[in-house]
């Protein structure tokens, strides 16, 4: 009876994946909560993923990469990477594709996808290279790059920690990175010399019209002396109410109302910028309370391009910048209007893409997703603060920090420790990240309050749900069945054959699923097939790492896919036409190469 429940729930937990009703760790925390209350696993078995060896390192690894970034070591490195970039076409794919490939290996791809877009931009802007045709290449090759060590993604910790809760022999840091490596070079020549021909030349969003679209919204009008909200708190005025209005600012007596919010009050002759829909500025129009200044929208100088560059503002000035929302921020899955946007963080958003669509009307009810884009109307301080937060990803101008070498060097020292400790096997992953995070906050490269920030707690309630699925399969007897299943239809065949299969299975299923659902669906499974085929588990282990990883079909597979989604104005098309040949190749390859390091 228990196995029936465990299929009826993972059956219902893939349902829920695959519709995105609810965010990918909520979706694990509910399956989770099913196991437990069902009785399939006790409490104690339902939350041991949350002591899981593979999410307390993953946790440990969040905070030594946080101290990478803090200390500005990849921003330094900005200026160069964006000179040599600016060569022509070739340069800047290789040297974005071997710069995501090479720091992914070693810290959070997301995290480096997040700081290579703005410098991607920058080299496209300055050379007229479209986004579209670089941001794609730099996501691909930070998953390549996640293959090469055990640290390198969550998965690859994901279904070692399994392994060794199933008394196998854990992964050392570098043992999968040689067939990794093969792979990795196989796509990246797949990139530069096919990139060039299928990668689209599609226009940036900004010249494609998301700032222009929105700017077709905004007006300056101003509040006549006898207009009925004069000395009205926003919040009940007619401006707010009846002509729906978003007010970006106020000008009065020559000088700018800058904290705005609803219970600030209008007074006679104030210059108001505001976001409205066309209909309804209509209606404004033809009222005696407003008077709509000049016959066309109405852009102050703050927020006009002088030369492709924004003009310089102080700290104060309010201008438009375009942002994106990275994975794991705080604001995603939430609307405007719960996050209390505007008052909390001084800032008025103008519009919002989500993959090809636009939004600009009703934003405040719209919600927010990872990977989607914003135009923002704030001041440099408000994007700094929220910049700082890792709310949002700042796209519309890129200024690397300045290299901190009283940071930067003790952190790659740390850093370096924890990798060589554990590629030694000086001690486990587990203890040597442990004590990186504790130096990295005792010297005061990061403070408390950041490596606690630093923590993708989405990621971890996410690893800590799918593994109860694993759990459950594995007490059930469901990964037994489902293995002898497997090794009745498919045993009498060569085990490359059998390994293929498995690859392809399970990276078909992650374009579907998450990758760490899918891990933990097929771990479990693999682990019992080999023992059934009486065979070495370790090439099957890393084909589902590699399968996990290695997605490119479709913008959702993996979180640096959706990243560079909206920036390089792609369609999904343009990951199917792409992505596919590059995973079916991959698959081919794994074939063939993992046995060679890993003979079964």
């Amino acid at each position: 009876m228990e196995l029936y429940i465990t299929v009826a729930i993972i059956f219902i937990g893939i349902i829920l994946f695959i519709r995105d009703y609810f965010s990918i760790d909520t979706t694990s925390i509910i399956i989770m909560a099913l196991f437990i209350v069902s009785g399939v696993l006790s409490p104690e078995e339902g939350f041991s993923g949350f002591n899981h060896p593979a999410t307390i390192t993953l946790g440990c690894m969040f905070v030594v990469s946080a101290g990478i970034f803090k200390s500005g070591i990849i921003d330094g490195l900005s200026s160069k990477i964006i000179r040599i970039a600016k060569i022509n076409y070739i340069f800047a794919l290789m040297t974005f594709c071997a710069t995501a490939a090479v720091f992914s290996a070693f810290i959070n791809d997301s995290a480096v996808v997040a700081i290579l877009i703005p410098m991607a931009l920058v080299v496209c802007r300055e050379t007229g290279i479209s986004p579209a045709r670089l941001l794609i290449p730099i996501s691909f090759s930070a998953l390549f790059g996640g293959t090469c060590t055990l640290i390198g993604t969550s998965t690859n910790l994901l279904v070692s920690g399994y392994a060794q809760q199933s008394g196998l022999e854990p992964f050392g840091m570098f043992d999968f990175s040689l067939p990794a490596i093969c792979l990795m070079a196989i796509g990246l020549s797949y990139i530069i010399i096919v990139g060039p021909i299928l990668l689209p030349k599609r226009r940036s969003t900004y010249e494609a019209g998301f700032k222009k679209e929105a700017e077709k919204y905004m007006a300056e009008i101003q509040l006549l002396p006898t207009g009925d909200d004069v000395d009205k708190i926003i919040q009940k005025s007619k401006l707010a109410n009846s002509y729906k209005a978003q007010i970006l600012s106020i000008k009065r007596k020559h000088h700018r109302v800058y904290e705005i919010n609803g219970e600030t009050v209008l007074r006679g002759d104030d210059l108001i910028k505001i976001l409205i829909d066309p209909q309804s500025l209509a209606k404004l129009k033809a009222s005696s309370t407003y008077l709509l200044i000049g016959d066309e929208n109405v852009i102050d100088v703050t927020e006009e391009q002088e030369g492709g560059k924004e003009k310089k503002s102080t700290k104060d000035e309010k201008m438009i910048y375009e942002v994106m929302i990275p994975y794991g921020s705080n604001i995603a899955e939430k609307s405007l209007q719960q996050l209390n946007f505007r008052n909390t963080y001084y800032a008025s958003v103008l519009a919002i893409r989500h993959r090809k669509e636009t939004i600009t009307q009703d934003v405040a009810h719209t919600i927010l997703r990872e990977g989607d884009m914003m135009l923002l109307y704030a001041s440099e301080r408000a994007i700094s603060t929220l910049n700082s937060r890792k709310l949002v990803v700042t796209l519309s101008e890129y200024q690397g920090k300045k290299l901190d070498y009283k940071k930067a060097i003790p952190a790659l020292l740390i850093t370096a420790g924890v990798v060589l400790a554990a590629a030694f096997n000086i001690t486990s992953i587990l203890i040597s990240a442990m004590v990186g995070s504790l130096l990295l906050v005792t010297t005061t490269i990061l403070k408390p309050k950041e490596a606690y920030k630093a923590i993708e707690w989405k990621v971890i309630f996410m690893m800590a749900g799918v593994l109860s699925m694993g759990k459950a399969l594995e007490k059930t007897g469901g990964s037994d069945i489902i293995s002898q299943f497997i090794f009745e239809n498919m045993g009498s065949l060569d085990p490359r054959i059998t390994l293929s299969l498995i690859f392809l299975l399970t990276f078909l299923s992650t374009n579907v699923l998450s990758s760490k659902a899918s891990a933990a669906l097929m771990t479990p499974i693999v682990i019992s097939l080999a023992s059934a085929m009486q065979v070495s588990e370790k090439p099957f282990l890393i084909g589902v790492m590699f399968a996990c990883s290695l997605t490119f079909m479709t913008p959702v597979s993996y979180p640096v896919n959706t990243m560079v989604y909206a920036p390089g104005n792609y369609r999904f098309r343009d990951f199917l036409k792409f992505g596919t040949p590059l995973n079916f190749i991959i698959w081919l390859a794994a074939s063939f190469i993992i046995p060679i390091f890993f003979p079964f």
